[in-house]
């Protein structure tokens, strides 16, 4: 292959984001950029390294109508909007040259500044998620199901807030895939083919 495109992975939670990006890296060449992104946003906000990770895609609906009212005020800038800035400003450098981002609003801040990019949404049942999510043990007390609910919900707001998009909406992306049906292995076979095509 020539010359890889920006590739952006936006998905749903435990739908295998990160997974399928580790193994496009692996075939492709490129590099990756997810949590390791939150140390870059964090150089570039001047934000610390826990406010990123806190902040840096999710956003709560009440904190979406604060943002809304207070950035009428000349004088405020909520913690969000200054991270996302800088998040953008990270996406955009790394754009530079070919590499895989997931999440972070990356497909619409690429396709907004005139970037090509291949952009792939995941998405898949509940169940299926489930036992991903079992794996990343983040859910602390909280049911597991109940625990996709909020951070899919957080994620979806956090979108719509810095996209003005609905996340998850086919139109906003070259490819999507169920991983609950189809197998990561080979989503990562169509994705190499369909690039090595375009050659």
């Amino acid at each position: 292959m020539e010359k890889c495109p920006v590739i952006t992975i936006s998905r749903e939670y435990g739908a295998l984001g990160r997974t399928l990006a580790s193994k496009l890296s692996e075939r492709l060449g490129i590099p990756y950029y997810d949590k390791d992104f939150v140390n870059k946003t964090a150089e570039q906000s001047g934000y610390e390294v826990e406010e990123v990770k806190r902040d840096s895609e999710d956003l709560k609906p009440s904190s979406k109508v604060l943002n809304s009212i207070l950035n009428s005020a000349v004088s405020y800038s909520s913690s969000h909007d200054a991270i996302f800035k800088a998040q953008k400003e990270v996406v955009l450098e790394l754009a530079k040259s070919p590499c895989i981002i997931v999440g972070r609003c990356a497909d619409d801040i690429l396709r907004k500044s005139g970037i090509e990019a291949f952009s792939i949404y995941l998405y898949a049942d509940v169940k299926s998620r489930a036992k991903r999510a079992v794996e990343l043990a983040e859910n602390g007390t909280t049911s597991i199901e109940k625990y996709i609910e909020k951070r899919d919900k957080l994620r979806k707001t956090y979108y719509k807030q810095y996209t003005g998009h609905e996340m998850g909406n086919a139109n906003n992306y070259t490819i999507c895939f169920d991983t609950g049906r189809i197998n990561i292995d080979t989503c990562a076979d169509v994705i190499v083919d369909i690039l090595s095509r375009e050659q």
